[in-house]
């Protein structure tokens, strides 16, 4: 039997906002929007380790924003709702204006 919790719209995105809150994450989730992925191909294209890779796929599972489709002895993972590879297409999209003198709370960059 699955438990499936329900989340609050808070807390959906504070989960999307740790996800992006990590460089390779965040290009984690824009490489399977375009299309899902195995963890050997996706660690190759974004130039980390095997054991990197799994690590961010392990905390994206986590946030429900990614899932793994099992495939034989591999795995597929891919975006976990088509509205959420909309939702990082309307991100991409936004225009940031930076103040180089006001600091953000978690050193952004």
């Amino acid at each position: 039997m699955t438990v499936v919790d329900i989340l609050t719209h808070g807390q959906v995105l504070a989960r999307f906002g740790h996800a992006l809150s990590d460089p390779t994450r965040a290009r984690l989730l824009l490489a399977l929007r375009e299309a899902p992925g195995y963890p050997a191909e996706l660690a190759d294209l974004l130039g980390v380790s095997r054991q990197n890779l799994s690590n961010h796929l392990a905390c994206l599972r986590g946030c429900g924003l990614v899932v793994s489709v099992p495939q034989g002895r591999r795995a597929r993972y891919e975006i976990a709702d088509s509205a959420l590879s909309h939702a990082l297409g309307d991100l991409l999209g936004v225009v940031l204006t930076v103040d180089p003198a006001a600091q953000c709370m978690d050193d952004c960059r």
